[in-house]
C-alpha cells in the first residue's frame, strides 16, 4: 500500500512541449513535432485515469483534500507534476514534482492528501514520459461553506426543453398538456432561472431535430437540462416497450414507424453531453389511450420537509453525473385532468415548484417526488443511462 504524501505548496512554474495539442474534456495531449524522432512516440501517448475525485468539479466543507490517481504510459515516465492555481489562467500557486517509484515506470498509482485553503482550487497534473510526450488533466475543487453558500452564482446554467401536445392528426385530442407546458415553463423562468423553450404540437422529425440541436451545444460541468414530455403515449405489450405518440402517429401503427420510442429517446437524451439531465414525462404508458380517462384526481398537498443545508445539496448534485426521469405513471393509463386545468401530474409538480425548494431554497428530485408519489396512478422515478450513484438533478431558487 502506497503511503500518502504530503502536499508542499510553493511557486513554480511548468513548461509544456510546444507542439499539436489534443483535448478531450478535462485530459490535454502534447507531442512535440519538431522532432522526427518523437513521431513514433505520439502512439504512445501517457494517460491518466482519476480515482478520486471522479468527477471534474468537487465541492468540499472540509480543508483536506484526498487525491488519487493512476498513471500509465508504454514508454518509461520520467516525472509526474502536481501543481494548484486558482484558475486555469492564474499563476501557479504551488507544485510538487513526482518521480515513479523503481520498478513502477509505466504503471503507477498516486496518493494525497492536499491541505486546501477556502476558495477554488484548479488541481493540475502532469506527466512526461522518456520522449518528451506529457498529458495534463485537471480538476477543480472549491473548498469552505463560503464557496458553497450560493449556489445560483456558480458558473452553470439552467436549460429546459418542454415537448407538449394538445392537438393530433390521428389520436383523440387533449386539453391540458399546453397549458401545463406553460405554467411549468414560467415557473422554471421566474422562480429558478431556467433558459426555456417550448415546442407545441411538434411531429417526431420535430422534436428530434431539436433535441439534436441540444445535443450539438457546449455545456459547462454545472449546466442541467431538464426535458418534459406531456401528451398521449401508448404500451405495446409484443413489443415489449413504450412509446411518445407525436402530433402524425398513426393510431393502428402495428410497426410503431409513426411513434417515437422511449428507448430511442433515451438514447439520444443519455449521449447529450450535458452532465446533470432530469426527464419528466406526463404521458400514458398503457395500451390504447382511453379519451373518456380524463379525470381528476382530488388527493390534498402532501409536503415531507427535508432537512439538509444548501452546501450538502450542491455538494451531493455537481459531484457526479446524473441521468434522472420521473413519469406520472407505468404500464397504465394517466389523466389529462379537467378542460383548462392542470392534469394530476403536472398539478403536483408545479406545487412542488411552488415551494422555491424550502429553507435552503433548492429543490431536489427526491423532495418533487414526495408531492407526486401520493397521485393514482402512482408516478415512477428512477435512474438511466449513465447515472451515477448518489446523483441528483437540483432547482436552485433564485
Amino acid at each position: 500500500m502506497k503511503t500518502l504524501i504530503s502536499f508542499f505548496l510553493f511557486v513554480a512554474s511548468v513548461s509544456l512541449v510546444v507542439g499539436q495539442n489534443v483535448s478531450s474534456r478535462s485530459d490535454v495531449f502534447v507531442v512535440d513535432y519538431s522532432d522526427p524522432t518523437k513521431l513514433v512516440a505520439s502512439s504512445f501517448i501517457p494517460t491518466i485515469k482519476w480515482i478520486e475525485p471522479l468527477a471534474e468539479n468537487l465541492y468540499s466543507e472540509t480543508q483536506k483534500v484526498k487525491i488519487k490517481f493512476e498513471v500509465t504510459s508504454k514508454k518509461p515516465i520520467k516525472s509526474i507534476t502536481l501543481s494548484a492555481r486558482e484558475n486555469e489562467e492564474s499563476e501557479i500557486r504551488g507544485a510538487s514534482q513526482i518521480t515513479p517509484p523503481q520498478g513502477e515506470e509505466l504503471k503507477t498509482t498516486v496518493e494525497r492528501t492536499l491541505t486546501l485553503l477556502d476558495g477554488n482550487h484548479y488541481i493540475e497534473i502532469g506527466i512526461e514520459n522518456v520522449d518528451g510526450v506529457k498529458t495534463v488533466s485537471h480538476r477543480v475543487i472549491r473548498v469552505g461553506a463560503a464557496a458553497l453558500a450560493d449556489a445560483s452564482k456558480l458558473d452553470r446554467t439552467d436549460y429546459a426543453i418542454l415537448f407538449t401536445s394538445n392537438d393530433y392528426d390521428n389520436w383523440p385530442d387533449l386539453v391540458n398538456p399546453i397549458n401545463d407546458g406553460r405554467m411549468i415553463a414560467e415557473e422554471l423562468r421566474k422562480n429558478y432561472g431556467f433558459k426555456v423553450e417550448i415546442m407545441e404540437n411538434g411531429s417526431q422529425i420535430d422534436i428530434l431535430t431539436k433535441i439534436r440541436e441540444y445535443s450539438e451545444r457546449k455545456y459547462k460541468p454545472l449546466d442541467q437540462l431538464f426535458i418534459f414530455f406531456a401528451g398521449h403515449g401508448q404500451y405495446d405489450e409484443t413489443f415489449g416497450e413504450g412509446f411518445v405518440v407525436t402530433k402524425e402517429s398513426l393510431a393502428n401503427d402495428v410497426a410503431k414507424t409513426s411513434y417515437l420510442s422511449h428507448n430511442r429517446l433515451r438514447s439520444i437524451i443519455n449521449n447529450i453531453p450535458c452532465d446533470h439531465i432530469f426527464l419528466g414525462m406526463d404521458v400514458c404508458f398503457g395500451g390504447t389511450f382511453d379519451a373518456a380517462i380524463a379525470h381528476r384526481g382530488m388527493e390534498e398537498s402532501f409536503y415531507k420537509e427535508r432537512e439538509a443545508s444548501q452546501s450538502e445539496m450542491v455538494n451531493r448534485k455537481l459531484t457526479y453525473k446524473t441521468r434522472k426521469y420521473l413519469t406520472s405513471g407505468g404500464k397504465e393509463y394517466v389523466p389529462d385532468g379537467r378542460p383548462g386545468m392542470n392534469s394530476p401530474f403536472t398539478r403536483k409538480f408545479l406545487e412542488a415548484l411552488r415551494t422555491r425548494g424550502g429553507k435552503d431554497l433548492i429543490l431536489t428530485t427526491g423532495e418533487i417526488n414526495t408531492f407526486v408519489e401520493i397521485l393514482k396512478p402512482q408516478p415512477r422515478m428512477g435512474a438511466f443511462g449513465d447515472d451515477a450513484p448518489g446523483s441528483d438533478f437540483i432547482f436552485i431558487a433564485r
